[in-house]
């Protein structure tokens, strides 16, 4: 009989029927042939023995006996309806939440790019100290560096210059429609070189990419095309805007390729050599990605890179002014290192790699939590089913067949916990990549559920069904049918199994709830801290003209602006706070040479200390005359490392060939990031003409999004020549600094009050279980004078005992783990009492409310029924 038909009989019901009728019918041709009924049926010899050598031969015995327990085990989940369910839904919480975790962590950092030769792709960057005297890590390169570079590899590798995905405006058909597209300048050779097809037209090449501003080529993503013109093929030949240039469309990118920018869909690729930085050496504004050939070591192409560069950075170095020798000598010696990057490079990858690592540790820890608690809910089971197990054994079952009853029923629980869970990590995965980047630029990741994650769910399920079944399995094939029978078996061992799991559950629950509570606290004091200005109820109006235009024309707009009803005040800024954007250099005082430590720059107009509310601490707010002549504010931080403190009022120092005079000290505030230390910042005038700047428009309405269509419409109309490209309220930009702190607090509390629960619950249970197991001993106790308080303590002894060791052991883990999170904390104690007694108390007072309801049930039994019970 074939192999497929005797799995077919598995699953059929009628093959012990066909068997009896076969030798019914055999009997039956015996007796027409004479013969007496007795005597054929005694010669066929047992029935039953032969009813199961045909079903041996029929079907396959094991998967028969596969599936009669998968069945049974299906029938017992039935039985113990409430159980089973609250199994179900802890472990497919736990499943879940680690099948979202590795879908983020698959598609941001996993994933290869669509692109031939992935595995062979590399990023270049730097490390060594910075200009500020820190370590640093920096992948910006300037296009004549990289040209060097690419020549100096081309036998060993493909160099490609990537551009950092941008926001930027273009105009399909007039200035009225302008909208922003994320644009990357790349190598002509990037094509080709991935071997990507077009799904229209052509792709860039390398004759694209020859002369600076030669080839206004533009390809757009697929993505984008299906969203911008609905897949129409008539795009090919069109044009746009961008800045002063006009851009002709000749093609479609592959379907599958979004760009190298992985959680960033670009829309608009265009050659390198439209940068307007294409020819310069003291701009690095794109990425310089390494395809290397088959069989060429990383090493020797590294250090032939190295070389290269460091060469090219000592000639620039020659032209540096207004630089200290420290500084210069930091630059020159930096290393240049290749990292992989067959998932891609972006600046999400860098950011959030360290806060989704430390997510997929907590929700592993979650899911160790949820296993241990099954593990104990199937060990008490086991207990309860102890006979049944030694009459199994009895009547000729072996060892490996009650391993097989116990985890197949395990893996009954761990297949529709997954099923759960699969739904959970559908919903959730998308719903953290919604958090991951503010709403003005969210973060854009493919998250397929194909075969990896299918692989990956697998995966996770067989080993929650090993994690939290073996145990109890083992222990339950280990059972000794003559004790069992008489109800002799040790219950002290499987307590102490129970205890310790309730220890490693403590444990696990500690490091969570600690975890929780350092993310919680990086968030409150990030989104606490002092701002040095008033950011409710601020406008930011980014605006550009197609040209530079005078500082007069962004007066007048100024000026209109302040007569809008609902307008408190109005200022210009070369850009908001708290955006990526800076200027620096380093500054000499009263002629002297320039110092170490970088200064940064802001470009302001009178009023905008008035704007932001940003208190002076001494001097004035610009006044015409002080912007023409070369007048500053400097913050407080700006005065002690340049002025020693010192009032600096009417002191005077220089930016290269820029002079100034400090006419006012304003209030620390935060340049780019809430993260980082303040910086001695200056705000100074604007020069004579431009083409860029932002607005700040302060509103008296608490929501000053509600002028934001009135003034977006009223800047074209003071002057025609300026366009609005984006509004953003200032509380916008503070709130997109904790966006990451924000996620990781909220899921890490959410995790911890999942483990915290998980917890209660299995320590539930472990006492629930040592009062029914103990019932008998109780009663005898209660009947010879025991207090209730007696019996509540014996009974919650040994627990609490291994609660306190799991405590201990989740503090030392938790304080183990610091060092490996410390970048995503921002000026947390993580040693102090402040962050080390909640977790205990909260796992203490979770241990009590517990034990409550088992103590209840202990005091309550009655002497008599529990010496006449079994």
């Amino acid at each position: 009989m074939s192999i497929l038909s005797r799995i077919t009989n598995v699953f059929r019901r009628d093959v012990s029927r066909d068997i009896d009728e076969e030798f019914e019918g055999h009997i039956a041709d015996a007796i027409e042939h004479g013969r007496d009924p007795a005597e054929a049926r005694r010669a066929f010899g047992s029935p039953l023995q032969l009813r199961e050598q045909s079903r041996d031969l029929r079907l396959l015995p094991w998967l028969d006996s596969l599936r009669a327990d998968a069945v049974f085990g299906m029938r017992q989940l039935l039985k113990r309806k409430v159980t089973s369910l609250a199994a179900i839904l802890s472990l497919g919480l736990a499943i879940g939440a680690c099948t979202a975790a590795f879908r983020l962590i698959d598609a941001l950092l996993l994933r290869p790019l669509p692109v031939a030769g992935a595995s062979r792709l590399y990023m270049l960057y730097r490390q060594g100290i910075g200009f500020d005297g820190k370590p640093q890590t920096f992948d910006g390169w300037a296009y004549p560096s990289f040209e060097l570079m690419r020549a100096a590899v081309k036998d060993q590798a493909d160099l490609l210059a990537v551009s950092y995905a941008e926001q930027v405006d273009v105009t399909y058909r007039s200035d009225q429609e302008m909208e922003k597209v994320y644009l990357q300048y790349v190598s002509g050779r990037m094509f080709p070189d991935f071997e990507l097809r077009p799904a229209l037209g052509r792709l860039l090449s390398e004759r694209d990419d020859i002369s600076p501003g030669a080839h206004p080529y533009a390809v757009l993503s697929y993505d984008y095309w299906a969203r911008r013109f609905d897949r129409n093929p008539n795009v090919l030949g069109q044009t746009f805007h961008m800045g002063e240039r006009i851009y002709q469309i000749v093609g479609v990118g592959p379907a599958a390729f979004t760009g190298t920018e992985t959680g960033t869909v670009t829309d608009v690729f265009v050659p390198t050599m439209m940068h307007p930085g294409a020819i310069r050496n003291d701009q690095t504004w794109h990425r310089s990605l390494a395809l290397l050939k088959p069989g060429v070591a990383v090493e020797p192409v590294r250090a032939n890179l190295h070389a290269t560069s460091r060469a090219f950075e000592l000639d620039r170095a020659k032209g540096f002014t207004g630089m200290t020798k420290q500084s210069i000598e930091h630059f020159i010696d930096q290393t240049l290192m290749l990292a992989p990057a067959a998932s891609g490079a972006s600046g999400i990858q860098q950011e959030f790699r360290r806060s989704l690592i430390a997510l997929g540790v907590l929700v592993a820890l979650v899911l160790l939590i949820a296993c241990a608690n099954v593990a104990n809910l199937m060990t008490a089971q086991a207990a309860a089913r102890a006979r049944e197990m030694a009459l199994r054994v009895a009547i000729g079952a072996g060892r490996w067949r009650l391993v097989q009853l116990v985890l197949v029923e395990s893996a009954w629980l761990a297949f529709l916990a997954a099923s759960l869970g699969g739904i959970f990590a559908w919903w959730a995965a998308p719903f953290v990549v919604g958090r991951i980047n503010p709403p003005d630029n969210p973060a854009r990741l493919p998250l397929p559920a194909d075969f990896r994650v299918l692989a990956f769910g697998l995966a996770l399920t067989l080993a929650v069904t090993f994690l939290f079944g073996l145990a109890p399995a083992l222990r339950a094939s280990a059972v000794r049918p003559a004790s069992a029978l008489k109800g002799g078996s040790d219950p002290h061992a499987r307590r102490r199994l129970m205890h310790a799991l309730v220890g490693v559950q403590v444990a696990f629950c500690f490091l969570v709830i600690f975890i929780a509570g350092l993310f919680a606290a990086t968030f409150d004091r990030l989104s606490h801290r002092e701002f040095g200005f008033a950011p409710d109820r601020v406008l930011t109006l980014d605006t550009v003209a197609q040209h530079a235009q005078p500082s007069v024309f962004w007066d007048q707009v100024t000026d209109h602006l302040r007569t809008v009803p609902g307008v408190e005040s109005v200022a210009l800024a070369g850009w908001p706070l708290l955006t990526p954007n800076g200027w620096n250099g380093f500054v000499s005082v009263n002629g002297a040479p320039p110092g170490p430590v970088l200064a940064y720059f802001l470009s302001v107009s009178p009023g905008w200390v008035e704007a932001m509310r940003t208190p002076l601490i001494e001097g004035a707010d610009f006044r015409p005359a002080d912007t023409a002549s070369g007048g500053a504010i400097v913050n407080e931080t700006f005065v002690r490392q340049y002025f020693n403190g010192a009032s600096p009022l009417g002191q005077a120092f220089a930016k290269g060939r820029s002079r100034y005079h400090v006419i006012g000290v304003a209030r620390d505030a935060p340049y780019r990031s809430l993260r980082e230390p303040i910086l001695p910042v200056a705000y100074v005038p604007f020069p004579t003409a431009i083409r860029t700047a932002t607005f700040i428009v302060r509103t008296s309405s608490a929501n000053p999004l509600a002028l934001a269509s009135t003034l977006r419409q009223e800047i074209p109309r003071a002057r025609p020549e300026f366009r609005v490209s984006n509004i953003r309220t200032q509380a916008d930009l503070v709130r997109a600094q904790t966006v990451r702190e924000r996620l990781l607090a909220m899921l890490a509390l959410f995790f911890a009050a999942v483990a915290l629960l998980l917890a209660t619950i299995g320590l539930y249970g472990v006492l629930d279980y040592s009062v029914l197991q103990r019932r008998r001993e109780i009663g005898i106790r209660m009947a010879i004078g025991a207090q209730a308080s007696d019996i509540a303590r014996r009974i919650t002894r040994e627990v609490f005992a291994m609660v306190m060791v799991g405590a201990i052991a989740g503090l030392a883990l938790g304080l183990a783990s610091v060092r490996y999170i410390e970048t995503l904390l921002y000026r947390v104690n993580a040693t102090g009492p402040a962050m080390l007694l909640p977790p205990l108390l909260v796992i203490l007072a979770a241990a009590f409310l517990a034990a409550l309801p088992a103590v209840f049930r202990a005091v309550r039994i009655d002497p008599v029924a529990s010496l006449r019970a079994d």
